[in-house]
This record gives C-alpha cells, structure tokens and sequence, in this order.
C-alpha cells in the first residue's frame, strides 16, 4: 500500500532530522578532535628542547583517532548525499 503524501513528507522530515542529529553529532565530535589537536599543538610549540628524543616521544602523543574523524565523515557525506536526493 503506497503512503499518501502527508505521510511520505512526515516520513521525510523525521529522516532528515535523524540525519541531522547523526550529523551535529558528527560536528561536534569533529570539533572536539580538532581542539584537543590544537591544545596538544600549543603544549608541544610552547615546550623548548633540544633533545631529538624528547620531540619524537611528543610527536608520538599527538594522536588524533583516525577512526572517528574517519566516521564523522562519512556521516557528512551520508548527511550531503540525503539532502540532494530529497531536493
């Protein structure tokens, strides 16, 4: 049985706006990343050494989670892909 139309729009509406909290989500996590990256950055510029070994064990600690960076862009590029589509 086909939906009539003010259902396929509710149905619509309550898709976009799963994937628009998918996505803020997404952001926000994003953006939590890139600060802590910029926090690491500034404590690494603003510690003065001239040990090579030092700088290499700092450079190891600057980690960001190529996992979740990696998911929350394919939440965007899911999120894109959803909104061309309905349009």
């Amino acid at each position: 049985m086909e939906q009539s139309q003010p259902e396929k729009r509710r149905h619509l509406e309550e898709e976009f706006q799963a994937f628009e909290e998918e996505f803020q989500a997404s952001l926000e996590e994003l953006e939590n990343l890139l600060q802590e990256s910029s926090t690491e950055d500034e404590e690494i510029t603003a510690t003065p050494t001239d040990n090579i070994g030092e700088l290499a064990a700092l450079d190891d600690e600057t980690h960001i989670d190529l996992a979740a960076l990696e998911d929350a862009v394919a939440d965007i590029e899911n999120y894109l892909e959803e909104i061309t589509k309905s349009k």
